[in-house]
């Protein structure tokens, strides 16, 4: 059996809801069709192997596809590694990219990551009305493509509404068939994107109540942070290979 970390990464000041990641820690040994039949299994929207704690190296999947940089599995790493080593990392290394990501943890517990604009996945992004029109959205099930002519926004969009445009607050939610999940509960890639276009320090109340903080860093990178709750250790069978 293989210990799979269970994490709720952007959760609220309380505590709740939050985005599921799973970790797997010492997984130098995991092919990449281990990994990613691993990912597809767990169902969680990413699940990260890392391959070694003291650099930060590490390999993210999501339930169709490896990506290069994901923001809630890096400020996700961030935490447990800060948990599991005693202290914060400052660096975690994807091995997709050619650079480290910088990683930092604030005196309240927040931790936070810097990414480039260029690494994040392609999301589009959709603003809407108002809130209520974004949480009146219904995703198609998983699985079923849009017809030419239907709305595209399930396949890998940020829909969005300013809830107080002067404070910065904005109420969001992402859809991800692209990746394997009908909607991803807090997504800090998007979220990065989207300070990055706007320019703007943003507070993100993502899905049912996550938050998502983002601010700009020049023109080409952003950060974002957030609260992580650890929810135990989980147990999964490592299926046999041929």
């Amino acid at each position: 059996m293989t210990d799979v970390h269970v994490l709720r990464v952007f959760t609220d000041a309380d505590g709740r809801f939050g985005n599921p990641l799973g970790v797997l820690l010492g997984a130098a040994d995991w092919a990449a069709d281990e990994r990613q039949e691993l990912a597809a299994r767990l169902g969680y929207s990413e699940t990260v192997f890392v391959d070694d704690a003291s650099t930060g190296r590490l390999q993210i999947f999501t339930p169709a596809c490896e990506l290069a940089f994901a923001g809630h599995p890096l400020v996700g790493v961030g935490a447990l590694l800060a948990r599991t080593t005693g202290r914060p990392p400052r660096e975690l290394r994807p091995v997709r990219l050619a650079e480290p990501v910088p990683a930092r943890t604030d005196h309240d517990g927040t931790v936070w990551v810097r990414g480039a604009v260029a690494d994040a996945p392609p999301w589009e992004h959709e603003r809407l009305a108002g809130p209520a029109e974004v949480e009146g959205l219904v995703p198609p099930p998983l699985g079923r493509s849009p017809s030419a002519g239907e709305d595209k926004r399930w396949r890998r969009t940020q829909t969005w509404a300013w809830q107080d445009e002067a404070a910065g607050e904005v109420r969001a939610r992402v859809f991800a068939a692209d990746y394997g999940v009908v909607e991803d509960e807090a997504c800090g890639s998007a979220s990065l994107l989207l300070s990055a276009y706007l320019s703007r320090e943003l507070t993100i109340r993502h899905g049912r109540g996550s938050v998502v903080r983002a601010r700009p860093l020049g023109t080409d990178h952003a950060e974002i942070g957030g609260r992580v709750v650890h929810d135990g250790v989980r147990q999964v069978a490592r299926m046999p290979r041929p």
